[in-house]
């Protein structure tokens, strides 16, 4: 793929992506699921309101800035509510998210790029990111979780960026990783796993180049390891322990620490310290993954295979031409014949051959560094580690660095917290069908062309839900394919 088609496919993935998050935006006049939070708090900052936040606040002072631009644009002033306590314009808290929403695809275009130099391989990823629903939704809405995963892909981005600079270029990109990971933990606590993938890359390389130097040692044959030194992530064992606790410990922290001085200048009731043992009781008290506690909680093992969506907004009328009941109750489900649903649901076929390919990612490490590790009795480790075993490494530790944590977690959760992990799955997916369009033989081509077609038939078939479109009741049926979907 030449230079000038990769670009014009970055565009077109990036229009599709603005397109699809901005196009009505207005259209429920409302606040949308957990709005009634952090569209409050945003506006919250505004008016100067005292308030207890269950999260780090910077979601919050984003969507209250956008809040603030939106009231200083007069034409997204047509359609007004007072949800909040105030009127604003629905484009006014729901812009950013739809702004930054946009620039995810982007990012993962840049990050696969910049881990690979496969431009085909990038623009799948990007291309499969555009096309998830959930994603979608959350970028629709005044909502907190994409800008965890916002956050925690440039941090990515610009290690990896760092990884081909020197001296004062690279501490720059090192500095603004840092601070992108900060900002990720100052959205939710669970950005912090993004750190912890990085932690455990950089763990896996230093371990596996100091195996290599003891291969070496051993008359390693010096044209085993030819490509080794090209290999971008090879090169973050360049960043030694001291770096690593400063650009990606200390300035996370210090960034995380500054995000709270204004909420902390605003609600005085509690200090650094007692704040955060508030949110943890607060979050400790929320209870099991039990159906009790909320319909749509969901344990950390039903994320992957989609088991348990929620539904975002759900609202009745007897004709397409009544107006759309905002307020209050939906009618009897059996009452309305058009059905409004915002369904927080992820592109079925994308969730569901992205699981595969990790699972085939996972298999692949085994049988390329395990078993000839076996073989040849020196630690796991082969004496040759090629460019996509160590795509497959990135992909793979990313991916349980930012699922695993959750298998321990009591309270009860839902299946947004799977966005910073299924994100990656979307990287593996993009890796394998690459993997087979590259391929010589017509068949393996083939698999790659349908898995591609098959995801934009499923988003596009499905994209009534994720914007909020009207259907008949046989077409809302339709797409609600199991029992735990509705």
């Amino acid at each position: 793929m030449t230079k000038k088609w990769f670009r014009l496919g970055t565009i077109f993935i990036f229009i599709l992506s603005f397109s699809l998050r901005f196009w009505g935006l207005d259209r429920f006049n409302t606040l949308v699921f957990d709005e009634v939070y952090f569209a409050q708090f945003g506006n919250n900052y505004l008016t100067q309101t005292p308030f207890f936040n269950a999260h780090p606040p910077l979601s919050q002072y984003i969507i209250g800035l956008g809040i603030w631009i939106g009231n200083h644009i007069p034409f997204w002033q047509n359609t007004v509510n007072g949800a909040t306590g105030y009127l604003l314009s629905p484009w006014s808290y729901r812009w950013t998210n739809a702004f930054i929403g946009s620039l995810i695809p982007f990012i993962i275009i840049l990050l696969t790029y910049q881990l690979s130099y496969r431009r085909s391989f990038a623009l799948l990823a990007g291309l499969f990111t555009a096309l998830d629903g959930l994603f979608l939704v959350e970028s629709r809405y005044a909502l907190s979780n994409i800008y965890i995963v916002f956050f925690g892909l440039l941090g990515n981005l610009c290690l990896l960026l760092a990884l081909e600079k020197q001296n004062k270029q690279r501490w720059v990109a090192l500095i603004i990783a840092g601070i992108s990971f900060g900002a990720s933990v100052g959205t939710k606590w669970n950005g912090l796993w993004f750190l912890a993938g990085v932690y455990g890359i950089w763990i896996t390389a230093c371990l596996i180049s100091w195996l290599q130097s003891f291969l070496k040692n051993d008359n390693l044959n010096p044209q085993d390891n030819q490509n080794y030194e090209q290999i971008i992530l090879q090169k973050i064992t360049q960043i030694n322990i001291f770096q690593m606790a400063f650009f990606l410990g200390i300035i996370p922290g210090i960034i995380y620490s500054l995000i709270w001085i204004p909420h902390l200048q605003l609600d005085t009731r509690y200090g650094f310290i007692e704040v955060h043992k508030q949110i943890l009781q607060f979050h400790l008290q929320l209870g099991g993954n039990n159906p009790s506690i909320h319909p749509y909680c969901a344990a950390w093992y039903k994320w992957p295979l989609l088991t348990r969506p929620m539904a975002y907004y759900y609202q009745t009328t007897q004709n397409i031409r009544d107006p759309l009941p905002v307020f209050g109750p939906p009618l009897p489900r059996d009452a309305g014949k058009i059905i409004y649903d915002v369904h927080a649901i992820g592109n079925p076929f994308l969730w569901w051959f992205g699981l595969i390919a990790i699972i085939f990612l996972i298999s692949m490490l085994f049988i390329k560094i395990i078993l000839p590790g076996i073989q040849q009795k020196c630690l796991f480790i082969p004496k040759n580690i090629g460019t996509d075993t160590w795509i497959g490494l990135y992909i793979v530790i990313n991916y349980a660095a930012n699922l695993l944590p959750w298998v321990k977690v009591n309270r009860c959760v839902f299946i947004y917290h799977y966005m910073s992990a299924v994100v990656f799955t979307f990287i593996a997916l993009a890796w394998f069908v690459d993997q087979c369009l590259r391929s010589y033989r017509k068949e393996w081509r083939i698999v790659g062309l349908t898995i591609t077609f098959m995801i934009i038939a499923a988003f596009i078939f499905w994209l009534p839900i994720y914007l909020g479109l009207p259907l008949s009741v046989e077409d809302y049926r339709l797409r609600m394919w199991f029992r735990s979907w509705i």
